[in-house]
């Protein structure tokens, strides 16, 4: 399993918002990475110099949400979306689309993803799936 550093996170972000801001080509998970990063304006700036992003912090205390954190995230329900894992979790969106855009959509599979994450390392267990798909569908207004 890949395991990057918090270095090399914000490395691999601020390379790929570098080559898409250059028109350079994108391969991978950089190509997702940079429509990402592109919906998220706010953070241009920070993806744009590599050097602030390496060495500022954002903590929770300071109610600041940490933009790489935030990026990877959707990173990874795009990866989620794509392969429909866990089960479940395309239709769930696709409900979501039916009522909201679907950057808005993703907010919200974001947010449960969040929470399912900090449950299960509150509690010391594995995530639990279904779990998170049912926070999805409660949260969009399905049953």
């Amino acid at each position: 399993m890949f395991n990057p550093s918090r270095d090399q996170v914000r490395q691999f972000f601020c390379a790929a918002w570098k080559k898409h801001l250059e028109r350079l080509p994108v391969v991978g998970a950089e190509i997702a990475a940079a429509d990402i990063a592109a919906r998220h304006p706010e953070y241009h700036a920070l993806l744009a110099s590599p050097e602030m992003a390496l060495n500022q912090d954002w903590t929770p205390d300071g109610g600041q949400m940490n933009p790489f954190l935030h990026l990877s995230l959707h990173l990874a329900i795009h990866e989620q979306l794509s392969i429909d894992q866990p089960p479940g979790i395309r239709a769930a969106f696709d409900s979501l689309l039916a009522r909201m855009d679907a950057h808005e959509a993703e907010h919200v599979l974001l947010e449960c993803l969040g929470e399912t994450i900090w449950r299960a390392q509150r509690q010391g267990t594995a995530m639990d799936a279904q779990a998170y798909i049912e926070a999805i569908r409660l949260r969009g207004g399905q049953r």
